[in-house]
């Protein structure tokens, strides 16, 4: 059978070293020629926003970063660039701090270099999400791709294992997806494997030596990756229903992510064979979510959504809004009935190899 398919593959210049933060991010910035910076980084991130901008002026910090990027939280955020007349956007932080600047590109056009310091890898995609009055809205716009990426595996060492863990998982989330995601092909295919490897290497690394950085070097990779697989295959099932999850019920991002990712996995992987087969190559085992499930086991990775605060009082509202958004290509049909045991399971945790059969 003939290969035929259409493949689009984003430009965005990319700076990897550790230890090299500051020098990349001062090129870049004279490269741009870009004269008025705005920095977005929460407080917590603060310090490390220090670190990275030794080598430039901004003319303004911004630390008002809150997850899931309240509307109202964008517009104050667009209001001070234009005020400030900023020429560019450097975000220096996890996906939060990116989607912020995201939010700001959107509707001014000012571009970005992302500097992340998780494995959430929103710096790689074109993806845009925005939250008003308890609903998450994403889109698609090359104007919130980021123009340059800068990766520091030395910026991610204050990055607790835990959150090391879940924010990890998240790229493995945008890996699995995209093998069934509504524009799936073979080169997204190719990155997503490689990402799962890559992942599967490096968050056990982490955990064994938190300051070492081969590990978090490996990760950030993966991350990257995975995140480049998932801007061209597009949203599927799993970041359908994850972003109702954080959206509505205000549900952590990554710790939701990685724990949903199994369930999905489960559920999809007797209708996806060859995505299957090639996840579980990736992983090393006979079945993609044996291998996922033996590196949730060595990580310890988060189990319940009910340990977030999610409940099955919820699960009903939470299966209207995600049904309808969930694509039409997704290997398997999703009802209100599948869909609702597949949250019931994830909410108490359960084993989720009794999905295949439901």
């Amino acid at each position: 059978m003939s290969l035929v398919f259409e493949h689009v593959t984003l430009g965005q210049r990319v700076l990897f070293g550790s230890g090299k933060a500051a020098e990349h991010l001062a090129a870049e910035v004279s490269r741009l020629g870009a004269r008025r910076v705005m920095v977005i980084a929460s407080e917590f991130e603060g310090a490390i926003a220090d670190i990275v901008c030794a080598g430039i002026s901004p003319v303004l910090r911004w630390h008002d970063v809150v997850m899931h990027v309240p509307v109202e939280k964008a517009e104050a955020a667009r209001a001070a660039a234009a005020e400030d007349d900023i020429d560019l956007l450097v975000c220096v932080g996890g996906g939060s701090t990116t989607g912020l600047a995201k939010a700001v590109a959107l509707t001014t056009g000012i571009p970005i270099v992302a500097v992340p310091t998780t494995y959430a890898g929103s710096e790689a995609t074109n993806v845009w999400g925005l939250t008003e009055a308890a609903r998450k809205t994403t889109g698609v716009d090359d104007k919130v791709l980021p123009v340059s990426v800068v990766y520091d595996a030395g910026l991610t060492l204050s990055l607790p294992v835990d959150m090391s863990t879940a924010s990890g998982l998240n790229g493995m989330a945008h890996c699995i997806d995209s093998l069934w995601g509504p524009r799936a092909d073979p080169i997204n295919a190719a990155l997503a494997a490689e990402g799962i490897r890559a992942l599967n290497a490096g968050l056990p690394a982490i955990k064994a030596d938190p300051q070492g950085l081969e590990g978090r070097e490996q990760a950030l990779y993966g991350a990257y990756l995975s995140a480049v697989a998932f801007a061209s295959a597009g949203s599927g099932m799993h970041h359908k229903i994850c972003h109702v999850l954080g959206g509505t019920f205000n549900l952590p991002h990554a710790q939701t992510h990685a724990t949903v990712l199994p369930y999905v996995l489960a559920f999809n992987a007797p209708a996806a064979p060859e995505a299957e087969a090639r996840a579980g190559a990736a992983f090393g085992t006979s079945g993609a979510l044996d291998g996922l499930q033996a590196l949730r086991e060595t990580l310890d990775a988060p189990r319940a959504l009910a340990d977030y605060g999610f409940t099955d009082a919820n699960i009903a509202e939470a299966v209207e809004i995600a049904l309808p958004t969930i694509p039409a290509s997704n290997p398997r049909r999703v009802t209100v009935g599948n869909l609702t045991a597949l949250l019931a399971a994830a909410t108490a945790g359960e084993d989720p190899k009794a999905l295949a059969d439901i």
